[in-house]
């Protein structure tokens, strides 16, 4: 395994690390889980640079990494919704957004094409997770409502962009 897949796992061992943190009382629980949260999202940007600059892409690599920015991303935002600071209902967006990406990748694969992270993927990935260590440092009512508008802005552009972009896949023909 090389090291670009060595941090991804290493996010996807911290994700329940962050979590025992965020349900654990103690002081200064709140910082130790933003601490856990930033160290996680660090190794997305940190792999994902050795990984192309290395050539150390792998399919492994090309599977995980994604794969665990959502596990990072869905536990964080699951637990906003069980305290309380985002509703339910934007979650679903951000989950069925994932889940119809998903699904428009593996119809391109059945037909030879692959379908790379789009920029505005990027951006709602970096911006998501900027809000979540926001609202981890934070507890402001005013600053959970613009993550939320950020978070479900970035997440229905980019899925948008990725169907419009890619709408010959869903020719009926292909179909």
């Amino acid at each position: 395994m090389n090291t670009a897949n060595k941090l991804t796992m290493l996010r996807v061992l911290l994700i329940p690390v962050f979590l025992i943190v965020l349900y654990v009382d103690f002081p200064y629980h709140m910082l130790a889980a933003l601490a856990v949260f930033i160290l996680a999202s660090v190794t997305d940007f940190v792999d994902g640079y050795i990984a192309r600059h290395r050539n150390l892409v792998t399919d492994f690599g090309k599977f995980m990494d994604p794969l665990a920015d959502k596990m990072l991303v869905m536990a964080a935002l699951m637990w906003f919704v069980e305290v309380g600071r985002i509703p339910a209902w934007a979650l679903l967006i951000v989950v069925v957004r994932e889940f119809a990406v998903t699904g428009l990748r593996l119809i391109a694969v059945e037909h030879g094409r692959v379908i790379a992270a789009g920029w505005s993927g990027k951006v709602k990935t970096a911006s998501t997770m900027v809000c979540i260590c926001l609202m981890l440092a934070f507890r402001y009512q005013t600053l959970d409502l613009v993550c939320e508008v950020v978070i479900l802005a970035t997440t229905i552009y980019s899925g948008l962009e990725y169907f419009v972009r890619n709408k010959d896949v869903m020719d009926t023909e292909h179909l």
